[in-house]
């Protein structure tokens, strides 16, 4: 199973202009992927620089046949005509997709920064390694209280999805929305964590948990052990880094660290101020 995750900057590239289509075509480009988790996606959202206000979801499905389009937009707001803008993250799946969650992350006040609404997106999908729960996010920037608070969120919710997985269903849930659809313990949680390799959200991210909840490892550091992370962000000049740093994570519960063949970054393209992580299980 081969996944990518990527933060598109709703595909607004390092030249400033938003290009979809080059968004696609670098995927296409980058190898077939069995799932494509994509952070900063917009819908109807003109105010963003660059943008006209497409609907990128539609635009990405499109160019993603035989993929099943889950959004999950953070932001919700009105356009200021009658309708919406939407921003958020987006997976990608042309495996069989089972159950759906978004997650709303905390957003504790922080008066001293901007910030704005995150989300988790989480979706089970079914993989030639059985099951597992793919979750992508895109952490807080400028609030480290913020971000620190959406670590713990995402800490529990793995830990109440494992605790859900080993539930005995009831008879009186079948058929209906209360039936409860299969959830596995393993997972892979993916995205612009907004922090660097050696900050303390890492340690945090991945700190054990209690018995029966498996812990998440860096995909990266499994399969190159003491090695320094490459880096996703500042390769090509940004003013949010003062150097280039790993941004970018993919993080995977233990039972699949021991399946990683493959961790990949293309240093190369320039179609957003991230740079595109992707795994291979096998």
């Amino acid at each position: 199973m081969k996944l990518l995750s990527w933060n598109i900057q709703w595909g607004r590239g390092m030249d400033g202009r938003v290009d979809l289509a080059r968004t696609l075509r670098t995927l296409h480009q980058l190898g077939d992927f069995d799932v494509i988790c994509l952070q900063e996606v917009a819908v109807n959202f003109p105010g963003l620089p660059g943008s006209h206000g497409e609907n990128q979801v539609a635009i990405l499905s499109a160019g993603l046949p035989g993929y099943t389009p889950v959004y999950g937009p953070a932001t919700d707001v009105p356009d200021g005509h009658g309708g919406r803008s939407q921003f958020g993250n987006a997976i990608f799946s042309r495996l069989p997709v089972g159950q759906v969650w978004r997650h709303l992350l905390p957003w504790p006040v922080d008066p001293t920064v901007p910030s704005m609404q995150r989300i988790l997106v989480e979706a089970v999908v079914s993989t030639d390694l059985g099951p597992l729960r793919v979750m992508t996010t895109h952490l807080e920037y400028y609030s480290a209280i913020q971000r620190e608070a959406q670590i713990d969120a995402i800490r529990r919710l793995h830990a109440e999805a494992c605790a859900l997985s080993g539930r005995p269903p009831l008879i009186e849930e079948q058929g209906g929305s209360f039936e409860v659809l299969p959830r596995p313990t393993q997972a892979l949680l993916c995205g612009d964590m907004n922090f660097p390799a050696h900050a303390s959200e890492r340690a945090q991210m991945l700190a054990p948990f209690e018995a029966g909840v498996p812990t998440f490892q860096d995909a990266w550091s499994v399969l190159h052990p003491g090695q320094v992370h490459a880096p996703t962000v500042g390769i090509h000049p940004v003013d949010f880094v003062k150097q280039p740093e790993c941004f970018d994570f993919v993080f995977v519960t233990e039972g699949l660290a021991g399946r990683l063949s493959a961790h990949g970054i293309d240093a190369g393209t320039e179609a957003s101020d991230h740079q595109p992580v992707w795994v291979e299980l096998g």
